[in-house]
C-alpha cells in the first residue's frame, strides 16, 4: 500500500548521509516529487533509484529541510506512537541517572532521543520545554498531554510545563520566538531541586536556557574529588555549582566568578541554601580581564596572595562560538584564558576545562590546550577526558549531539 505523504528526493550526498545515520536534509540536496506539502507536515524521503530512506518533518522555511522522525515503514505517526517514544525517553532516564538523578534530569534531548528539535528538561515537578522545529510546534498539545500521563504513571506529577521559545532560531524556522507557561501553574518561576546532595534555586522562567545547566553534573562531582585543600578559583561560575562541589569535597578556599550581577545573585542564594557562605566567595568580574590582572600579579581585595595564589582552577566558560565560521575566533577565546590559568597555577597544580560547543570538535580543543600549554612552558598531565552526563546522550552518527569536552589536568 502506498504511504501516504508527500515524496521528497534526495541526491546521492544526502542518501551517504542518511545511510550513516544523520536526520538532517537540507534543502539544496533535495527535490519534490509531486505538489509540495505543509511546513511542519510529515514527509518520505527518497533516493534518486527510488530507495526509502525515512519519515520526517518538512520545512520550506528552514535550511533543514526534513528532519528525520523514523526509519521504519511500520511506523504510523498517530498518538500510540509518540507515547511510545516518550516512554523509551523515560525509561532510558530512570535506567541511567537512577531515581535520584531522574528527579532532575534532561527527559528528551532532540534528535538523541528521535524527537528532532524538542528539549524537555525536568526539575522535580516542572518541566522545561524549547521547541526548535516546526514540526514539533504543530504537535506539542499532544507532546505535553502525553509527557504527563507517562511521568503520572511513573509516579511523577507534574506541576508546570514552562516553554523557553526564545532562541532565533525560531525565526528560523518560520516560528515566533517567546516563553510563557504551556500547562499548571509556575508559582514564582522557581523550584528547588538536589544535584550531588546539594541544593539549587532554578529561575525556570529567566534564568539561562532553562534555568540550570543538567548536563555537567558527574563533572562537578569529577571536579570536587580534586579540590580537598585546595585553593579553587572557580570561573564562569554561572549558579555557583562548581565551587559549590568543591566546597563540600572540603576546599580549603574558593572563589567564584562570574560578569552577570543575576548570576553572583543567584550563586549567593544557592551558597546560601546549603550553609556554605562561609566557604565560598563570590567575585562579579569579566574572567578575561581577571585572568590578565592576576597573570600580571596584581592581586584583588579578598584574593589569595602569592606568585600562585590558586593550585585549582576551573573554567567552564559559555559557547564562544555557535558557528563553523566562529570556530577561529572562539579558539583564541578558549586559548587566551587557558593559557592565562596555566601560568597562574604552580607546578602539581590542577586546571578543569572544557567547552560546551559542538563547533569546538575534540581535536580543535585539544590543539588549542596543547598550544596554550607550549605557550605557558608546561605540561599536561590529563586526569580524566569526559562528557555530557548520560541523560544528554549522544547518538552515534548525528555529531550534533556530541558537544561537551570537559578535561582534569595536572600541570607539571
Amino acid at each position: 500500500m502506498d504511504r501516504p505523504f508527500s515524496k521528497i528526493i534526495c541526491n546521492e550526498k544526502a542518501a551517504k548521509l542518511l545511510r550513516a545515520g544523520h536526520p538532517w536534509v537540507y534543502g539544496e540536496e533535495t527535490r519534490l516529487a509531486g505538489d509540495p506539502p505543509e511546513n511542519g507536515a510529515i514527509v518520505d524521503v527518497y533516493t534518486e533509484k527510488g530507495r526509502w530512506m525515512g519519515a520526517g518533518f518538512y520545512n520550506a522555511h528552514s535550511k533543514i529541510l526534513v528532519r528525520l522522525l523514523s526509519r521504519n515503514t511500520n511506523d504510523r505517526f498517530d498518538e500510540a506512537f509518540w507515547r511510545r517514544r516518550i516512554e523509551y525517553a523515560v525509561a532510558y532516564r530512570r535506567t541511567v541517572m537512577g531515581e535520584a538523578g531522574f528527579r532532575c534530569c534532561r527527559l528528551i534531548f532532540g534528535e538523541a532521543d528521535l524527537f528532532p528539535g524538542l528539549t524537555v528538561d525536568r526539575f522535580e515537578d516542572v518541566l522545561v520545554t524549547e521547541v526548535l522545529s516546526l514540526g514539533i510546534e504543530v504537535r506539542k498539545e499532544l507532546l505535553y498531554s502525553l509527557l504527563r500521563e507517562v511521568l503520572a504513571e511513573a509516579g511523577v506529577p507534574v506541576r508546570c510545563i514552562y516553554e523557553r521559545n526564545e532562541s532565533p532560531l525560531r525565526e528560523k524556522e518560520g516560528m515566533q520566538v517567546g516563553k510563557g507557561c504551556a500547562f499548571g501553574d509556575p508559582g514564582d518561576g522557581h523550584v528547588q531541586i538536589v544535584e550531588n546532595g546539594l541544593r539549587y534555586d532554578v529561575d525556570f522562567v529567566n534564568g539561562q536556557k532553562t534555568g540550570f545547566f543538567l548536563d555537567q553534573k558527574y563533572n562537578r562531582a569529577a571536579a570536587a574529588r580534586l579540590a580537598k585543600g585546595r585553593s579553587v578559583l572557580d570561573c564562569f561560575t554561572h549558579t555557583g555549582a562548581f565551587g559549590m562541589n568543591c566546597a563540600a569535597g572540603g576546599a580549603r578556599q574558593v572563589i567564584s566568578v562570574d560578569i552577570s550581577e543575576d548570576a553572583c545573585v543567584q550563586t549567593r542564594a544557592n551558597l546560601a541554601l546549603n550553609g556554605l557562605e562561609g566557604n565560598v566567595s563570590v567575585c562579579q568580574a569579566d574572567v578575561f580581564d581577571l585572568l590578565t590582572r592576576l597573570a600580571a600579579g596584581e592581586r584583588p581585595a579578598g584574593f589569595p596572595s602569592g606568585r600562585h595564589p590558586f593550585d585549582y582552577i576551573i573554567l567552564d566558560p559559555p559557547a564562544f562560538t555557535k558557528s563553523r565560521q566562529t570556530a577561529q575566533a572562539a579558539f583564541r577565546g578558549y586559548k587566551e584564558i587557558n593559557l592565562k590559568a596555566m601560568k597562574l597555577l604552580p607546578r602539581g597544580g590542577y586546571l578543569a576545562t572544557c567547552s560546551c560547543s559542538h563547533f569546538m570538535e575534540s581535536w580543535l580543543f585539544e590543539k588549542m590546550l596543547r598550544e596554550a600549554a607550549s605557550d605557558a612552558g608546561v605540561q599536561l598531565r590529563q586526569i580524566e577526558n569526559r562528557q555530557q552526563s548520560p541523560d544528554h546522550p549522544i547518538l552515534w552518527g548525528v555529531p550534533e549531539t556530541e558537544y561537551l569536552k570537559f578535561y582534569l589536568f595536572q600541570i607539571v
